[in-house]
């Protein structure tokens, strides 16, 4: 179903009303700090599988967010979105690295950074610095014991 949230409605009215909701209900509005409240209940209330529209005088949808439960992990072969976020930001990091100057190595089965111009392909450089990665790198040489 459809409805429409006035734009002098209270936010315990907007709660209510995104509560009573069910699964792939719209709501829209006119308002853009209507819009804002709307979408943080949404969010505060995990409400899942609601859209928030904001529409501009000629009801043309200008902005929309639809919440979504987290995909589980286990049911995919696929990273959830979580995931895919934080590999994008390594990606980030790792474009850093190569912007600064910095070469990272698997040495063995651990990981060292050393500063590019030092870096005679052995690996082997007094500057090297071992890097903590958590336990989610694994160097080729990586074995299970």
């Amino acid at each position: 179903m459809e409805f429409y949230l006035e734009s002098d409605a209270k936010i315990k009215d907007i709660t209510e009303r995104l509560k009573a909701c069910r699964y792939g209900d719209v709501i829209s509005c006119t308002d853009s700090g209507l819009f804002e409240v709307a979408k943080a209940i949404l969010v505060r209330e995990k409400l899942p599988g609601l859209t928030i529209q904001l529409l501009d005088k000629s009801e043309y949808v200008q902005r929309s967010v639809t919440s979504h439960k987290r995909r589980d992990s286990s049911q995919s072969d696929r990273f959830n979105d979580r995931q895919e976020a934080v590999l994008r930001a390594l990606e980030k990091v790792l474009a850093h690295c190569e912007k600064e100057g910095i070469r990272l190595i698997g040495f063995s089965d651990d990981l060292v950074a050393v500063p590019a111009h030092l870096d005679d392909g052995s690996g082997l450089s007094a500057e090297a610095v071992d890097l903590d990665t958590s336990g989610v790198y694994r160097g080729a040489e990586f074995r299970n014991n």
